[in-house]
């Protein structure tokens, strides 16, 4: 469980892909402790389990079903990665509860510079609008973001410049590709509302 406040990011050292699954490489100045292998990392917003870690190297194992749901079926060496350890309890609560799986990718469709933060539109489809309301959460790319606005065919968000500073958002740019993770308590509500 994460809560989509970013504070590192990280560049692929290397993205080794096979027809089932994949070993990706990310080199970063996020420490992690021996006790920390095998526990979990939002890699922008996918949950990763952490298989070594060794100058600052941080190796993961991404499985096929993760490369078919998320951006890293695209990425390359040197794309830029946010990353955030997994929470603890005691720890604050400053976004949103992130579970690290990721609903869909969706792509950039506008980007709008109001002073110096953007807006930003991303196209989804009518089957995945239901997901999101205006003023609730969504996770992008690992961050947890507001929907300020929907439209029919994408909703947008807002990123202050602090957000844009620390995270891998600030590259954006029309096209481009993110993960996306829709609030689950939302997904649970509308769960329980169809059995019914």
């Amino acid at each position: 469980m994460f809560n989509g406040i970013i504070t590192h990011t990280g560049k692929i050292k290397s993205i080794k892909k096979n027809n089932n699954n994949c070993l990706l490489t990310i080199s970063s100045n996020m420490i992690f402790k021996k006790n920390e292998i095998g526990s979990s990392v939002s890699c922008s917003g996918a949950c990763f389990t952490l298989e070594s870690y060794r100058k600052n190297i941080a190796k993961f194992y991404l499985s096929k079903e993760t490369l078919k749901k998320t951006l890293f079926k695209s990425s390359k060496k040197n794309d830029l990665i946010n990353l955030e350890k997994s929470l603890r309890y005691g720890d604050r609560i400053s976004g949103h509860f992130v579970q690290g799986h990721i609903d869909i990718t969706a792509k950039v469709s506008k980007i709008i510079f109001v002073g110096k933060s953007w807006l930003i539109n991303f196209t989804l489809s009518n089957i995945y609008k239901k997901h999101l309301v205006e003023k609730g959460s969504v996770t992008i790319n690992g961050v947890s973001l507001t929907v300020i606005k929907m439209f029919k065919n994408d909703f947008q968000i807002s990123i202050i410049p602090h957000t844009l500073k620390l995270t891998n958002l600030v590259h954006l740019k029309v096209k481009s590709v993110v993960n996306i993770e829709f609030d689950v308590l939302g997904k649970y509500i509308k769960n329980f509302i169809k059995k019914r």
